[in-house]
C-alpha cells in the first residue's frame, strides 16, 4: 500500500496498544475516580469525588471518549426531562480487542469464500452491530443530523478508530477521517469485507439516532494516514479546514 519510496502508506495506522496514552494529570485523575468506583457514575457524582468542575470535568469525559477509555450510557428516568449519562471506564473493551480482531478476521475469510455477495453481506451485518453499539452508546446530547453525526463518531472512537473531524467539507457532509483501524491486518486482505462491516456500522448507527444514513459512504485507504468516511446529512458546517478530534469541536 505504498505509492513510490518513502511516501507514507495510504490508509489508517493499526489501533493503539492496549497501553494508555498519555493523558493530562487532571484526565488522568477523572479516570482514576472512575476506575475505582463501584459503578458508572453521573457528572454530578464526579464532580463531587474530583473537586473539579462540572464544565471542565465535561470536557475531561469528552477526551476520555475519544481515546476509548471512558464509555457513556443513559441512566434510568426517574421523572420529566431527558436522563443523566452515565461514565464508566471502558477497560473492557480494551482487553477485547486481540478477540475481536482474530474472530473477524476469521469471519471475514469464510464470507469472502463462502458469499456471492460478500460486500453487501458484510454491510448488512455491520448495520446491525452499529445499532447495537448506538443503543449502548446512549441518545445523542443535541438533537438533529448534527447530533446524530457527533454520536457516530464517538462510537467510532469507543471503537478504536481515533476519528477527527474535517470541518472545511461539503456542507451536506460531515467527513470523518479514521486515523486508526482494530482490524488493519484483516482490511488490507479482505477489504470488501472488513471495510463493508465498518460502513455498515456507521450506516446502522445513524438509523438508531433518528439519522438519513442513505449517501453515507466508505473510502479506504484513501490518504496517507486515514481512510475516510462521510457521515451524511442536510445540516453539514464549513469551517477552517483543520480536524479535530470528537470532544473538543462542537461543529460535527
Amino acid at each position: 500500500m505504498i505509492n513510490n519510496e518513502g511516501a507514507a502508506p495510504l490508509g489508517p495506522r493499526p489501533a493503539a496498544p492496549a497501553a494508555r496514552p498519555a493523558l493530562s494529570r487532571a484526565r488522568a485523575a477523572v479516570l482514576e475516580v472512575l476506575e475505582s468506583g463501584a459503578g458508572p457514575a453521573s457528572l454530578a457524582q464526579l464532580a463531587a469525588a474530583s473537586g473539579q468542575h462540572p464544565n471542565t470535568l465535561r470536557e475531561h469525559l469528552d477526551g476520555l471518549l475519544a481515546a476509548g477509555l471512558v464509555r457513556r450510557e443513559t441512566a434510568v428516568a426517574t421523572g420529566r426531562g431527558r436522563p443523566a449519562w452515565l461514565y464508566a471506564p471502558a477497560t473492557a473493551a480494551g482487553r477485547a480487542t486481540a478477540e475481536y480482531a482474530g474472530l473477524t478476521a476469521a469471519l471475514a475469510a469464510v464470507l469472502s469464500r463462502t458469499s456471492p455477495t460478500p460486500a453487501e453481506d458484510a454491510v448488512d451485518a455491520g448495520t446491525g452491530w452499529g445499532h447495537e453499539l448506538a443503543r449502548a452508546a446512549g441518545r445523542p446530547e443535541s438533537a438533529g443530523e448534527v447530533g446524530a453525526r457527533r454520536q457516530v463518531v464517538a462510537v467510532l472512537g469507543t471503537m478504536g478508530f481515533a476519528p477527527e473531524v474535517d470541518l472545511d467539507s461539503d456542507p451536506g457532509h460531515t467527513t470523518v477521517h479514521l486515523t486508526r483501524c482494530p482490524l488493519l491486518d484483516a482490511a488490507r486482505r479482505f477489504p470488501d469485507v472488513v471495510c463493508g462491516v465498518h460502513l455498515g456500522v456507521a450506516r446502522g448507527a445513524l438509523e438508531e439516532y433518528g439519522a438519513d444514513p442513505g449517501g453515507t459512504a466508505l473510502l479506504p485507504f484513501a490518504e496517507p494516514g486515514a481512510c475516510l468516511l462521510r457521515l451524511a446529512g442536510a445540516e453539514g458546517t464549513r469551517g477552517s479546514g483543520t480536524r479535530h478530534k470528537p470532544g473538543r469541536d462542537p461543529a460535527v
